[in-house]
């Protein structure tokens, strides 16, 4: 398998408050053997007065032998303010970025889907000019049945989206709303160049949580080669919930995969 394992620094928020908690977060996360990261949710680089640059991100990123992958981006920032996003991209050494998901409440339902399509085609045209990529990351609502002939929000995405428009498949969502994760993928083979992934564990009383890549039950052994046959580039660990110490349910996910050839 060709694919790099990338850390998704959503799941330590609660580390990167400040421009000295980035500075150590990212050094541990590089210790743990991470090659790369996804810059979201990093609080000391948010804001109208941001105590950390894209600049300034990326020289730490630098100083530690990380590259920046991913981000998750404000939809309305790429619609209104996409030069300053090109330019925040380039500065951080970024080729991909990605919204967390469809603003409900101004896209609601299916035709509120198809005009995000409409709108989100102009921001894609602006970002692929500059060479950067645009992602769409699910939960699992979009998953959910809808009066519409494609059945639900993601199959309008996946089949009447453009082909620029990319797919960053968070597979434990996939899972959580009843799908296959691996016949999800091998619809979308070349359109999901980082995909996000976590692991579903059985808790108390028939409960279900996330959990490291390897402590739970999905089924890593066939969606690992199925992510590789479709052209996965990234695998992006992020685990939303942690319930120990996160730097170590990061270092078990890392390891887990690394023992699994990737």
């Amino acid at each position: 398998m060709s694919c790099k394992i990338a850390a998704q620094m959503f799941t330590l928020r609660d580390f990167t408050k400040t421009g000295k908690d980035l500075a150590e977060t990212l050094k541990k996360v590089a210790e743990i053997g991470y090659p790369a990261v996804q810059m979201s949710a990093v609080g000391c680089m948010n804001g109208e007065t941001p105590e950390i640059s894209a600049k300034e991100a990326k020289k730490m990123l630098d100083d530690n032998g990380l590259k920046c992958i991913a981000t998750h981006r404000n939809w309305d920032n790429l619609m209104n303010s996409i030069d300053a996003e090109i330019e925040f991209h380039k500065n951080l050494g970024c080729d991909f970025a990605a919204i967390g998901g469809i603003p409900g409440d101004k896209y609601p339902g299916a035709e509120g889907t198809r005009k995000w399509l409409a709108d989100a085609a102009t921001v894609i045209e602006k970002l692929k000019s500059a060479g950067i990529r645009f992602g769409h990351h699910n939960h699992s609502h979009e998953f959910k049945r809808i009066d519409d002939p494609r059945g639900c929000v993601e199959n309008i995405l996946i089949e009447e989206g453009p082909k620029d428009l990319l797919f960053e498949f968070d597979l434990y969502w996939i899972e959580h709303a009843g799908f296959n994760c691996a016949r999800i993928i091998e619809r979308c083979h070349g359109r999901m160049p980082i995909i996000h992934l976590k692991d579903k564990e059985v808790a108390e009383k028939n409960e279900t949580r996330m959990a490291p890549i390897g402590e739970g039950n999905m089924d890593w052994p066939h969606i690992f080669p199925a992510c590789d046959k479709a052209g996965v580039e990234w695998y992006c660990v992020e685990q939303d919930q942690t319930f120990r110490d996160p730097f170590d349910c990061m270092k078990s996910s890392f390891d887990y995969m690394k023992s699994m050839g990737l």
